[in-house]
């Protein structure tokens, strides 16, 4: 299947599916599709650890202070969970916007420790977020997982296999070295790894930052560093954007009082909630509600 034949394939997939989001379940767990006819403006969100291969149009991603543009064969690879600004920004009608999504499973790439864990190719940047182009065996294997899900016994019985290989070709990519320090347990990448998924499970909860280095088994400053070397923020920061941008999608997708989203997402003062969403969205919660309950 070329490059182009998979565009096509998907296009048609989506074309045959109810859905008005441009994100597409597949019936292998963990792969997305992504489809949009036009450019979208900068909206927060958080990836998790995924890997993105675009196939069609361009895509600008922001972190802290580091903008990352990807494009056509580029693949992005996300190894912790971030907090970003995000938006298409090449995609027409007659040339939509087309990538496919797939988590990344670091038990999955743990696995293959054996086989790649001395592995140390040319590294075009170390971050958690990084974009390079794709070879032509990791494409080829994405058209292949394509395939396997259009068909339930394809996608249990060839899905698992194709997704440990993609795996193990991540891993040997220019731009996995972050995700090649996630198989060591011990490593700072594994360590802050560790206390973003405790914040991202306990949203609300109340946690110093001498308590998350101590999770980490690090000096307050030595995790300070290691914090923002990897997220690009502070990890107080860090919580905050989590707790605004999950306060965002709820106040969206449930219209929901602006009082109870904030306690929700852990603001004890709906007063500070409002300024802090306000100066990062720039509109207040209340204002987005009304806009919300408009629609």
């Amino acid at each position: 299947m070329t490059q182009s034949d998979l565009i096509r394939g998907i296009l048609q997939f989506t074309e045959k599916q109810d859905n008005t989001a441009s994100y597409y379940a597949t019936a292998v767990p963990g792969l997305m599709l992504l489809c949009d006819h036009e450019p979208t403006a900068f909206e927060a969100t958080v990836y998790d650890p995924v890997v993105c291969l675009v196939l069609q149009g361009r895509k600008e991603t922001r972190m802290g202070g580091r903008t990352v543009e990807f494009g056509a064969g580029d693949s992005l690879i996300v190894s912790h969970s971030l907090p970003v600004t995000a938006a298409i920004t090449e995609a027409s009608a007659e040339t939509p916007y087309v990538a496919m999504i797939l988590a990344v499973d670091l038990g999955i790439a743990r696995g293959l420790y054996d086989e790649v864990g001395e592995i140390a190719p040319l590294e075009c940047d170390a971050g958690s977020l990084v974009a390079c182009r794709t070879n032509a065996a990791t494409i080829e294997a994405f058209a292949r997982l394509f395939r396997a899900s259009q068909d339930p016994i394809e996608a249990n019985a060839l899905a698992p296999l194709i997704i440990r290989e993609i795996h193990f070709r991540l891993l040997q990519a220019e731009h996995g070295a972050m995700l090649r320090q996630m198989l060591w347990r011990d490593s700072g990448a594994s360590k802050v790894g560790r206390v973003i998924a405790r914040l991202r499970a306990d949203l609300a909860g109340a946690i110093t930052v001498s308590e998350m280095a101590g999770m980490a088994g690090m000096s307050v400053s030595a995790f300070h560093e290691h914090f923002r070397s990897i997220t690009g923020t502070s990890p107080l920061q860090y919580r905050k954007d989590l707790r605004l941008t999950e306060a965002r999608r709820l106040l969206i997708e449930t219209a929901g009082p602006v009082s109870s989203i904030a306690f929700e997402v852990g603001y004890e003062s709906p007063t500070q909630f409002s300024r802090e969403y306000a100066r990062k969205f720039g509109a207040s919660p209340r204002h987005d509600l009304a806009r919300t309950r408009a629609a």
